[in-house]
């Protein structure tokens, strides 16, 4: 009665003319793009409403009546192989489950350049046109947004996911070599339900124990890993995924199939989501030099343990996403070798660090990496930059990340850049070595606060930086898995979260401290004097500490973020 109500207010108020396009993909993945698709936005009567590119179009059946998004793609079938669902309409097909649209002339996108025109009684309402409006690119989804179409890159599969924040979590912050992996282990030993997790690569065995163990007390496991990281699977990830299917844990690879293109371009995130109230966000992956045993050597990292269940559903619904697509199979490992664990003893001088009452919010790569900018610009104090490598866009134009933070330092704040010496980031004709001489050539060119150096790899120095941080302040700190290239922040699978406390932001930047420290005197380390900021408490007392947080089971109800 009441739908029945609806269609005849709907008719009443004669043909819709506020109806937009808002999203089309005219370069799909399928062979001859048979799941090209468009979908227009309105509500009414569909009566004059008519698409056209220039040489063909269609118009709806008599009767019909938009009621909001309505999807009309090329082939019925062909979309619902690469969506999993079937479009409203569709113009070429012949599937008995979708109506057809009445279609004149020849209507179909071209890949490298076209246009869709949108008519209601004959005038022109909107009109797209590309290139020059929008950039082609195979399995890109053009979509409309505030009143434009939206510059940020989408691929056929991506997620959506908007800004949010969440006030008064608790947690605990870490850093490797130092003391992640007694983060890593009382976080997997407090579990009770559920651990899902979402990694680009995962080769250690003793925290696959750990997992395993868990699963045989009764945790569900399931865990997701890039099924084509650089360089191939090692041997050594092949051994781990043997050892976790036969203790029966789910583990699956985001690689796509034949039908279904994987979405991004690596699954690069590093994190996990325990009970639905806790979540681990790590810069390392789950290697034996990311986790390793106290004093011994590995890399440089941050890591933060946060419990908040408005956050854990958030980035359970981002695991839920990347896992639950047509892209993932079931992994099918080969023939492996175990890691072995590092032998080089390193001074392990901080302790994993309990704080309450901070402001977290999400960062998801690529859905909303665009959080990094206003984090840097914002900037009233000080910056750190603490990275694995910064590849700029061209050799004319910077990192738009870095630009920021030059930007920042031309107000006359003080910004700071440690880059990795490892030999692969430093061997070639433009990587950090000579991003670091560019950075202080223009300091020094401009009279600018701003400085870069090398990170100190010798004797008492981690294994290599493999960071991704980022410290506003001293009170906001980004932990993350995005890189600064073209790749991560756009087309990767990241997770990352900025956290906004006092207490955190100290901690993070004592070990950058070290770290500049360190960087500063190249070859000639003091190791004693990096007791002076060694964080206060001792890692026993901090996991007591941290496993009264779990007891408790802090955090409240999220709170939107505004959108934008």
């Amino acid at each position: 009665m009441i739908r029945t109500s609806l269609l005849l207010i709907l008719l009443l108020v004669g043909p819709v003319s506020g109806v937009m396009l808002v999203e089309f993909c005219p370069d799909p993945y399928l062979p001859n793009d048979r799941d090209e698709y468009l979908c227009l936005e309105g509500w009414g009567p569909a009566e004059g409403i008519t698409v056209t590119d220039g040489e063909g179009g269609f118009r709806f059946p008599p009767g019909t009546v938009l009621s909001g998004r309505t999807v009309i793609a090329m082939d019925a079938e062909a979309y619902q192989s690469s969506h999993g669902h079937y479009p409203d309409f569709e113009w070429d097909g012949h599937s008995p489950a979708v109506p057809d649209v009445v279609r004149n002339g020849r209507f179909q996108l071209s890949n490298a350049g076209d246009e869709i025109l949108v008519y209601s009684g004959g005038v022109c309402l909107q009109k797209v046109e590309w290139p020059g409006m929008v950039s082609p690119r195979q399995g890109q989804v053009h979509f409309f947004s505030d009143g434009r179409w939206d510059e940020r890159v989408l691929m056929l599969g991506q997620s959506q996911f908007s800004p949010e924040t969440f006030q008064d979590a608790a947690g605990i912050a870490f850093v490797s070599p130092d003391c992640s992996r007694e983060v890593f282990s009382a976080l997997v030993m407090g579990a009770k339900r559920e651990i899902l997790v979402s990694i680009y690569e995962f080769t250690s065995p003793v925290l696959a124990g750990f997992l395993e163990d868990a699963h045989a007390r009764g945790v569900a496991v399931e865990i997701l890993i890039e099924g084509g990281p650089v360089g191939g699977i090692p041997k050594e990830e092949h051994e781990v995924v043997s050892h976790l299917l036969r203790s029966g844990i789910t583990v699956r690879s985001m690689q796509g199939t034949e039908l279904v293109h994987s979405p991004y371009r690596f699954l690069h995130s590093k994190y996990m989501v325990i009970d639905r109230s806790r979540v681990l966000v790590t810069s390392e992956n789950f290697k034996e030099n990311g986790f390793p045993e106290r004093g011994m050597r590995g890399n440089r990292g941050w890591g933060v343990a946060i419990t908040h269940p408005g956050l854990a559903e958030y980035m359970r619904s981002v695991y839920t996403h990347d896992a639950g697509g047509g892209w993932t199979v079931g992994a099918v490992p080969g023939a492996g070798d175990p890691e072995v664990s590092s032998s080089r003893q390193y001074p392990a001088v901080f302790s994993p660090y309990v704080f309450e009452g901070a402001t977290v919010t999400p960062v998801i790569s690529p859905d909303t990496s665009n959080l990094l900018h206003p984090l840097i610009l914002g900037a009233e104090r000080s910056v750190d930059i603490e990275m694995a490598y910064i590849t700029n866009e061209t050799a004319q134009s910077l990192n738009p990340f870095l630009e920021d933070a030059v930007n920042v330092s031309r107000r006359g704040i003080p910004v700071r850049v440690i880059l990795d010496s490892y030999y692969y980031n430093t061997d070639k004709e433009a990587d950090n070595d000579e991003l670091v001489d560019l950075i202080n050539g223009m300091a020094a060119a401009e009279g600018l606060p701003l400085e870069a150096r090398c990170a100190y790899l010798g004797p008492e120095g981690v294994e290599k930086i493999h960071n991704k941080g980022v410290i506003v302040d001293r009170e906001q700190v980004l932990v993350s898995s995005i890189n600064w290239n073209m790749n991560s922040p756009t087309f990767n699978r990241e997770a990352g979260v900025i956290i906004h406390h006092p207490g955190v932001g100290e901690y993070y930047s004592l070990v950058f401290e070290s770290d500049w420290e360190m960087a500063g005197q190249k070859e000639t380390v003091r190791g004693p004097d990096r007791m002076k900021i060694a964080a206060a408490c001792v890692v026993i007392a901090a996991l007591l500490l941290f496993f009264w947080y779990r007891r408790r089971g802090g955090g409240r109800r999220a709170t939107p973020r505004n959108r934008g």
